[in-house]
Order: structure tokens, then sequence, then C-alpha cells
């Protein structure tokens, strides 16, 4: 029998009792751990390991998902069990679920024009290219949430994108990726404490 996940309502009524919906997006399995594409679910990973936390399924939900507390701020950290392609989905059930609106919701995920080890922070956009954000914004109708980019680079062939964001880095690129995700990561927790804006400025000045 699976546990139940108890959901977060949407409290913004003060700055210091934020509810922020953290979607990390990747691949499920073992086969896609490692992969450039899953550098969303890496993050998340990362953070649930320093707050020793576990992932949970919410009953008949497409995701899994733990919560991060700190006073009276908290962060709900979600990775969908969808593939990349169909991350909307679970970006739908878990809004409606928690009762949120997009603006509420970080969205952690590569970037192929970014290059390796670079993170940025911001609000808003297209879907860059990027087949998990398309979906995400097709499902929901709006692109207005935060989006929190690592680096992965560009292949050196147009045609070998899929191979490429699909493939795990070599050694050096790994490094920087690795590096990344430990900044991003960190970035993440320091919304349960900072504004979004001061968060942005400190980390999008880094390499």
């Amino acid at each position: 029998m699976q546990r139940r996940v108890k959901l977060p309502k949407n409290r913004l009524k003060k700055r210091n009792s934020l509810d922020l919906l953290v979607l990390a997006l990747g691949n499920p399995g073992t086969r896609y751990h490692a992969t450039r594409h899953n550098a969303g679910f890496q993050v998340a990973d990362t953070i649930a390991g320093l707050r020793q936390k576990r992932f949970r399924k919410p009953l008949l939900k497409s995701y899994v998902a733990c919560r991060i507390r700190e006073a009276a701020s908290e962060l709900f950290l979600v990775k969908p069990l969808t593939y990349m392609n169909n991350s909307g989905l679970a970006a739908r059930q878990v809004l409606r679920a928690c009762r949120m609106d997009t603006k509420n919701m970080l969205v952690v995920c590569d970037n192929l024009d970014l290059s390796p080890g670079t993170c940025r922070l911001k609000r808003g956009g297209g879907d860059a290219g990027h087949n998990g954000l398309k979906s995400i914004i097709d499902h929901t109708g709006k692109n207005d949430f935060l989006r929190l980019y690592l680096g992965i680079g560009r292949p050196g062939r147009q045609n070998a994108v899929v191979d490429w964001v699909l493939g795990e880095p070599e050694s050096a690129d790994r490094e920087l990726m690795q590096q990344a995700v430990r900044r991003a990561a960190e970035a993440v927790q320091s919304l349960l404490f900072q504004e979004i804006e001061q968060v942005m400025n400190e980390l999008n000045r880094k390499p």
C-alpha cells in the first residue's frame, strides 16, 4: 500500500510563509540517471540527500515528491515519473493538487545554450527548444514560471542533439556539471529564506 503524501496548500499571504513548487525535470529509471538531460533530477536528488528526505509517490499521480521545510517556509520538491516529453502532465497534476499557480513554480532543467558548469535563474520566456518546458507550457497554457537552467553545451553536429542530451558527459564536463548541480541545489534551498531576486543575482553572476 502506497503511503499518501500530504500536499501543501497555497498560502502566499506573507513572503516568509512561501510555498514554492520545485519541479525538477528528467527521465525516470537508472538508465538515464547520469545523462545530461537529467540535470534537474540530479539537483532534486542532491537537495533531498542533504535534507535526509525521501521521495514518495502520491496515490494515482505521475510524480514523486517530498517537502523541504525551514521555519515558516516550505519547498515542495517534485520529480515527474513521465518521460521528459510529457513533463507537463505531472506539472498540471501537482499544480491542481497543491492549488498553486504557475507563478509559484520553479522548473529545474538542462539547457543546450549554456556551457557546462553554468547556472541561470530567470522568470518566464519560451521553451528554449526544450521538450520538457514545451510540454509544461502546452499543458498549463502559461510560461510565467521560474526556470533554473543548468548548462550542458551543444554537440558539434545539430543532428546529434538527441544522443547528446541522452548521453553522459565525459570527465571534464562531468566535473563542471557536478559543480553546477551543487550550486543549483544551494540556490533552490536559499529560496527558503531569501528573496528570489537576491538568489537570482547571486547565482547568475557566478561562472
